[in-house]
């Protein structure tokens, strides 16, 4: 009976949590007059309660066609996001990879003082670092540039962690057998170390995914220039009046997130689990 009851409550707050997709999947499929309908207090400021029903009376995809095919602007903003989002994850592999591996397998002075820094860093939220960025990249001169948020994102400290608890979880006798069969450390590292903490590898990767992607913050601060801003900018951008390509683009937006979430769903489980384990 417990767990019945347990179940239930979970089922009620499942549906809670969807309803707000929900809202935005169905509200993409609108007329433009149910939506001003709708809306009306929010567009008008009519100071009376927004009135919203969860299916629409008439469905339409006008709002989907407008904005693909007659919306060349969503075009640039999207690829705008593929590339920071894709060039950042495509770095990490190069840095975060090699400083995990670093840090779990080798004992050097030091270490544990710059693994804290990395602790550290990796706390502190966007708002204390952002002056420091902008003096460094406006030093290097990458300001108003994908550069400037490619970058800073590529030295993240948070996949470290990640891939570092996954890379200690792999049990020591392996290398100690592979180095008495005579493998290198480059041997180990690319046949041993990269296939057994590929959980944590991924995990950071959809992780970082799901954050660059919706990344706000960043380049809000650093790229002025509206035609080099991500899809995450673009939406607020959008009119109230034109309410229904702000729901059709929120749609599009949402399906590569949700892709790569349930594409990497055991893996980011997986890592998480690793992350927790005691050093």
């Amino acid at each position: 009976m417990r767990m019945k009851l347990f179940r239930g409550i979970l089922f009620v707050i499942g549906i809670l949590i969807c309803l707000p997709v929900l809202a935005v999947l169905l509200g993409a499929l609108k007329s433009s007059r149910e939506l001003s309908e709708s809306l009306s207090a929010v567009i008008g400021s009519s100071g009376e309660k927004v009135s919203w029903r969860l299916l629409p009376f008439y469905p339409t995809g006008k709002h989907l066609v407008k904005l693909l095919f007659y919306t060349p602007e969503f075009y640039t903003v999207f690829w705008n996001s593929v590339k920071i989002a894709g060039c950042i994850l495509f770095g990490q592999m190069f840095v975060a990879i090699p400083a995990a591996w670093a840090f779990a397998k080798f004992s050097f002075r030091g270490r544990g003082a710059l693994y804290m820094t990395y602790v550290i860093l990796m706390l502190m939220p966007f708002s204390v670092m952002m002056l420091p960025s902008y003096l460094v990249l406006n030093g290097m001169k990458l300001m108003d540039t994908h550069m400037a948020i490619i970058l800073p994102a590529v030295f993240s400290t948070f996949p470290v962690f990640l891939m570092y608890r996954s890379f200690c979880s792999i049990p020591k006798e392996l290398y100690e057998a592979a180095r008495i069969d005579g493998a290198g450390e480059w041997q180990i590292f690319f046949r041993i170390g990269i296939p057994l903490g590929s959980p944590g590898i991924l995990s950071a990767l959809v992780l970082g995914f799901l954050e660059y992607w919706n990344m706000v913050e960043q380049p809000l601060a650093f790229l002025p220039t509206p035609s080099k801003w991500p899809l995450s900018l673009y939406l607020p951008e959008i009119d109230l009046q034109y309410a229904g390509m702000a729901l059709a683009a929120s749609v599009i937006m949402l399906i590569p997130a949700v892709f790569v979430f349930f594409m990497g769903q055991d893996y980011l489980e997986q890592g998480i689990v690793a992350s927790g384990m005691k050093e």
